[in-house]
């Protein structure tokens, strides 16, 4: 999608390219084109935070008196475009784009001055306790419990479990929603809880994808105490803080990484079937399907595109998120398995163009990295519409926004 950028936005663009050929190594684009989560593992992606926190880039999006860049909204959208394109490793949320918004708006001036710095210099890494077995997208259901005890020091002793726990294995700190009441409404008795981990009484058990990714784990809770300094805002107000949070985690911009995975696709593709038709003679109509299919992801991506850079202009008008964050879940996620699937069927060919010869002759088709990590990729986007609350849950959010008009 073509845009028209102001003489200044230009200069920042190429700005952000000159850092990127500097600083973006190939080890590090490699981890990104292979990332086949919505984030990279641990050991590319605090590396390249790091290497962004040295520029005063890993936190663009904070106030500047935390950090902040101060860009605008179009400053952030070429710098996410940018980062897409050059195949930068996609970083994990759960510090910068999920907690610490919450601890800018609702903490304390000593949360802010214990947990922000290492957030912006990579030092600390966090994971997020929300779901539970038996609450998903239910979040008002969950059960984990939180009694506050005095006497030797003021804490909180938690008992139950948390699921899905992405990166939990690498992380040294934790937010958690956990029970502190029970009685009336559910959504009444949860609190928002910040603490270290591992500690006594954690015990983190990992949960290997059917991609074969160990992205996930479960994280029980076992008489484990944690000081109730980390309680963020007052007790049994931490489903207002929840809520806040997921507008953070749905939120962002899609459209930059889907055309990035756009492109390579589109690039093995192109190679695939000219290997097949000079292989065994096809007449061309199953690349000419295949060319007609992404272009209509091209139009796809270059709508949702569009709707990003609307809610960019509405953001920059001070106007409330209000639904956008649901949509752009919604659209974003279900493009991203469309794409996986998409990509599935491309290395298909390349399995068909490496087939022996009518001579006996083996074929020597090179296969791309696009394809070689097309079924992982496939498999672990399964999920895409499911976390950060389910696209039917996002559907009815939209459809009550709407009617209530």
């Amino acid at each position: 999608m073509a845009w028209t950028l102001s003489a200044a936005e230009t200069a920042f663009r190429d700005e952000v390219r000159d850092f990127l050929a500097r600083e973006l190594t190939p080890e590090l684009r490699t981890a990104g084109r292979r990332c086949s989560g919505i984030f990279t593992d641990y050991e590319y992606g605090n590396r390249w935070h790091r290497i962004l926190a040295k520029r005063g880039w890993s936190v663009p999006h904070w106030p500047v008196e935390h950090g902040g860049t101060g860009w605008t909204p179009m400053q952030h959208y070429l710098f996410a475009s940018e980062l897409a394109a050059a195949d930068a490793p996609p970083r994990a949320p759960m510090g910068p784009g999920m907690v610490a918004p919450v601890i800018i708006a609702f903490g304390t001036e000593a949360q802010k001055r214990a947990w922000l710095p290492g957030i912006r210099s990579g030092e600390d890494y966090w994971c997020q306790g929300y779901s539970e077995p038996q609450s998903g997208s239910d979040l008002a259901s969950l059960q984990c419990k939180a009694v506050r005890q005095s006497g030797e020091g003021d804490h909180y002793v938690i008992n139950g479990t948390k699921i899905w726990t992405t990166h939990a294995q690498y992380a040294n700190r934790m937010f958690c929603l956990v029970r502190t009441a029970s009685g009336g409404k559910p959504q009444q008795g949860i609190s928002f809880l910040c603490f270290d981990i591992p500690a006594p009484g954690i015990t983190i058990r990992p949960i290997i994808s059917i991609s074969g990714d160990h992205e996930l784990n479960q994280v029980f809770f076992d008489d484990v105490r944690v000081p109730a300094e980390g309680l963020i805002g007052e007790e049994n107000q931490g489903w207002a803080i929840a809520k806040y949070l997921l507008q953070h985690e749905r939120g962002g911009a899609w459209a930059p990484m889907l055309r990035a995975r756009l492109r390579r696709l589109s690039t093995a593709a192109d190679a695939a079937f000219a290997a097949n038709t000079g292989h065994d003679g096809h007449d061309g109509d199953e690349a000419g399907d295949m060319a007609l299919r992404l272009a209509e992801m091209d139009c796809a991506i270059d709508a949702l595109e569009a709707t990003e850079l609307q809610s960019l202009r509405a953001q920059a008008r001070g106007e409330p998120h209000g639904i956008r964050p649901s949509m752009g879940k919604v659209l974003g996620s279900e493009l991203r398995q469309r794409l996986t699937e998409l990509g599935v069927e491309i290395a298909g060919h390349y399995a068909a163009a490496s087939l022996p010869l009518d001579d006996g002759l083996a074929g020597e088709l090179p296969i791309p990295e696009e394809a070689v990590f097309s079924m992982s990729a496939y498999l672990n986007d399964r999920a895409a519409s499911i976390y950060a609350g389910s696209n039917e849950v996002q559907r009815n959010i939209v459809a009550a926004h709407l009617l209530a008009r």
